[in-house]
């Protein structure tokens, strides 16, 4: 029999640059629109229910300055607006459209704030307990740090974050996500053994500043599986249906099934900013009283003297897997997406959902 005859796939391996292939300058764009169908493994879900959108654009967004702007770039591909149910505002690039599924990278932590939020409520998760109680078998970059100082991105350990860095822990974490292939020789491994691997010598954040690590969402979610016994992706069916999404939610997975909690999840922009709305309600379901899904944490907010100045850099402040400028909050993400949320009326909550390259 003749020997059969292999090759790397092509979209996953890593080239020269020490970047996957859909992760190069040139196939980026293409990467975020179809990172759905691209990494190794995944699931996706529907919901049962969808939150239906009344329209009533408002042509005076449109026509602000920045935001022409914005949806001139070449790199842009969606923007919606939502006021509560009410579509005020979309558009997308010739390459995109209503229905297409987009990465939205880290915007993806925003969901362990809603998670980790039920379970405090629940009372079966103390923030200020130390991770090595929930997970024996970690490392030293987590084992004695609070869960709320792991929300909070406020320690220090071995994992970072550059991606000016080719050889960046972030990059590096991504075969173990799989998003790329492992180098030659190496084996796969999963995300959690991975997460066993990161090291510290002192936890302690000296800096003031929050120490943003993709691994502390991943981590966080292991934790809130442990403590409540049920697998993530039950907590994902919850948040789905309590958003009332439309069209099909995809996260991606390691090889043991574990979602990629720190930037799996694509879907569609409508269906980002109706998840948006649960921040808004609550953590309330679509249906109403009784049907919560989940519990938004308490996020700090930055103290502004007005809240509707447009914030400085120095009015952001990071907490509970959320950004805030005292009013809005919400998350980016690598590659220019962004997911901002205005709480304030409960039920008339405004989303403004983008999708950048």
């Amino acid at each position: 029999m003749t020997d059969l005859v292999t090759y790397p796939n092509p979209d996953l391996i890593v080239g020269p640059d020490l970047r996957e292939s859909w992760n190069t300058a040139e196939r980026r764009r293409w990467g975020f629109h179809n990172l759905y169908r691209i990494t190794r493994y995944g699931m996706h879900l529907r919901s049962r229910d969808v939150l239906a959108l009344r329209h009533r654009i408002d042509r005076r967004i449109g026509d602000m300055d920045a935001v022409r702007h914005l949806t001139g770039t070449t790199m842009f591909s969606a923007m919606v607006v939502l006021r509560g149910d009410t579509l005020v505002y979309e558009k997308y690039a010739p390459d995109f459209g209503p229905d297409r599924p987009h990465s939205v990278m880290s915007i993806s932590k925003t969901a362990m704030n809603l998670v980790i939020g039920r379970l405090v409520a629940d009372g079966k998760l103390d923030l200020s307990t130390r991770v090595r109680e929930h997970l024996p078998e970690i490392g030293s970059g987590y084992a004695e740090a609070t869960v709320q100082d792991v929300m909070d991105m406020n320690i220090v350990n071995s994992y970072d974050e550059d991606y000016s860095d080719p050889f960046t822990a972030a990059l590096i974490h991504e075969s173990a996500m799989g998003w790329r292939l492992p180098p030659d020789g190496t084996p796969d491994e999963t995300d959690r053994e991975f997460l066993c691997t990161i090291t510290s010598d002192d936890l302690t954040n000296h800096s003031g500043e929050p120490q943003y690590k993709s691994s502390s969402t991943d981590v966080i979610g292991w934790i809130a599986e442990r403590v409540s016994g049920r697998p993530l992706r039950d907590f994902f069916i919850d948040i789905v249906e309590a958003s009332g999404l439309q069209d099909t939610f995809y996260m991606s997975c390691d090889r043991a099934g574990v979602p990629n909690l720190n930037g799996g999840i694509s879907m569609s922009a409508r269906d980002l900013a109706r998840y948006g709305l649960l921040f808004t309600r609550g953590g309330r379901g679509i249906h109403g009283p009784g049907t919560s899904a989940a519990r938004p944490s308490s996020t700090p907010p930055a103290p502004r003297p007005d809240p509707d100045t447009a914030p400085r850099p120095s009015d952001m402040s990071y907490g509970n897997q959320m950004r805030t400028n005292g009013r809005w909050v919400g998350h980016g993400g690598w590659g220019g997406q962004s997911l901002l949320v205005d709480p304030r009326k409960r039920n008339r909550g405004r989303v403004l959902q983008r999708a950048g390259e």
